[in-house]
């Protein structure tokens, strides 16, 4: 009871005397530029003490105080670093694409931050300098270009993401069947477990190379305790599964060929430059600890980011039949004049409404509300707005914001891929922000996902297959539930439950005669109601 009572006072007293030398500051004279705006550290830091809840969104906070002190703001913490947060896409253009380089820093991470990355010295947490871009240029030319006809597709190697893509959805595909013939018999899958497995056999693929054979008991312990990772990082680094299974793969070996399209293989071949100085003449390989932090990475940023979008964008398909059934109806078109019965990946630049509903998705449910924190770069005071950002002070800005803004998108709480198709208000829209910013699911500037074409051909790759594969409809009694909740990128709170009818089925069903036809009807309408208005015909499943 004592201590109790000692460290409230303690904590009391620090907080009192930080307001009062705060207040005591002098104020900007002449013609110095002020902070931007926002509410004291007190009243700032007592909201922010319940980060620590699992259920607790930072999100209100941050429309309280953009409603009462403008689109840009500080809030004031201890230390006193100042995030300002600006969530207006034409101040986030400035700010990250015009003066990209003034704010491509990363503040210092927190002991469990360094800890996984190593010091600070992977893709995403490195400070802005040699380091990072001899990472990021390495990563970049590991992912996939975006999609392009035929003619470009022939004059480049054959993509490693791709020849992953095939077996995990045969592997999909197969779960999916299997839960839709388990013992109940009702025909209702949950989808995120296997999409899930599905997006990391894709990812360990393109990491450690074709032929990785994942352990199950591995891959459900690392997605049992993604959801817990922020409260048990700081001692589970070296006994981390995942880690070790990293460590492993990415030991020296002899006579590997570093040019082989493996990752880690780029990795275990890499020079970067030192840091402690030389002008960057002098260069080093990657030490153990940071090509193990690179991998977690990779494997962490490129499969639950990934399938959560995937679940997102199956999530709205059920819920908006309508969209579904032109969506398959694109696909068998596309798949039908090919010949082939799968999508393949020189087919989806064919189907545009494919790539109008992942962006949709992407827009609606961006994987994450937040970039990931920015600094400023320069050693004297940057402005913003007419505001100061004091040197290494933090910014941040609210994705999700952007892409539901009522001047850009018409009525933008609704899921209508059509935005995207010509005459829409998307259809010009550029996911690297270069011209303006419309929505930055991957972020935008120099500080931008370098992922962002193997993201969108691994979305499309699976949407498109399991919208071939299988009709997808609301459990009956049963509504899709939107809400969010925030692990390592933002899921649906309660994973979606879905009535699935397998592509073979149906085709089986159709050609018994006009009486299986007539039951086989009267029962999916039973599942979903639309599904009579979508048309049970052989131009939708002859295939």
């Amino acid at each position: 009871m004592e201590d109790s009572l000692y460290y409230s006072v303690s904590v009391a007293l620090c907080l009192f005397l930080y307001v009062l030398l705060s207040s005591l500051r002098r104020t900007p004279t002449g013609g110095t530029p002020p902070l931007p705006p926002g509410p004291s550290a007190l009243s700032a830091i007592g909201p922010l003490l319940f980060l620590g809840r699992s259920n607790f969104s930072i999100e209100p906070v941050i429309r309280a105080a953009k409603a009462r002190y403008g689109p840009v703001f500080t809030l004031q913490l201890v230390p006193p670093a100042r995030p300002s947060s600006s969530p207006t896409a034409p101040r986030a253009h400035r700010a990250l694409v015009q003066r990209g380089a003034a704010f491509a820093g990363r503040p210092p991470a927190a002991l469990p931050g360094a800890v996984f990355s190593s010091g600070q010295r992977t893709v995403t947490s490195a400070a802005y300098g040699p380091l990072w871009t001899a990472l990021r240029r390495n990563l970049a030319a590991k992912t996939p270009p975006p999609l392009a006809p035929p003619r470009r597709v022939r004059r480049r190697p054959p993509p490693r993401a791709v020849a992953g893509l095939v077996d995990a959805i045969a592997g999909l595909v197969d779960a999916i069947a299997e839960q839709q013939h388990d013992v109940r018999g009702d025909g209702v899958v949950v989808v995120e477990g296997p999409l899930h497995r599905a997006v990391v056999q894709v990812t360990v693929a393109m990491c450690f190379g074709e032929g990785v054979v994942e352990e199950p008991a591995l891959s459900r312990r690392s997605r049992r305790h993604s959801g817990s990772l922020r409260r048990r990082c700081v001692g589970g680094r070296r006994s981390s599964s995942r880690l070790s299974f990293a460590q492993a793969a990415a030991r020296p070996r002899a006579g590997v060929d570093f040019s082989s399209g493996a990752y880690v293989d780029s990795l275990l071949g890499l020079w970067v430059p030192e840091e402690d100085g030389g002008g960057g003449s002098r260069r080093r390989r990657l030490t153990e600890g940071e090509v193990v932090s690179l991998c977690a990475e990779f494997l962490t940023a490129g499969a639950d980011s990934t399938a959560a979008v995937a679940q997102w964008a199956m999530a709205n398909l059920v819920a908006r039949p309508e969209v579904q059934a032109r969506l398959r109806a694109e696909i068998r078109g596309v798949v039908t004049v090919t010949g082939g019965g799968v999508v393949e990946e020189e087919q989806l630049w064919r189907m545009p409404y494919l790539r109008a509903v992942v962006l949709e998705t992407l827009r609606r449910h961006p994987p994450g509300h937040f970039v990931l924190p920015h600094a400023a770069t320069e050693t004297t005071t940057t402005l913003v707005e007419g505001f100061k950002v004091p040197p290494r002070a933090t910014v941040n800005f609210t994705v999700a914001e952007f892409g539901l803004d009522e001047e850009v998108w018409a009525a933008p709480m609704e899921f209508r891929p059509e935005r995207f198709m010509p005459g829409g208000e998307g259809e010009d829209v550029d996911l690297t922000g270069s011209k303006e910013i419309k929505m930055m699911p991957f972020g935008v500037g120099r500080r931008m996902c370098p992922g962002v074409a193997m993201a969108m051909l691994h979305l499309q790759y699976l949407v498109a297959n399991l919208v071939n594969e299988f009709e997808w409809s609301a459990v009956e009694g049963e509504t899709v539930d939107f809400a969010e909740k925030q692990e390592l990128s933002v899921v649906m709170r309660r994973p979606l439950r879905a009535t699935v009818v397998r592509k073979a089925t149906l085709r089986r069903a159709l050609n018994q005669g006009p009486l299986l036809q007539l039951c086989f009807q009267c029962f999916v309408w039973r599942n979903r109601q639309a599904t009579l208005a979508c048309g049970l015909t052989h131009s939708h499943w002859g295939q």
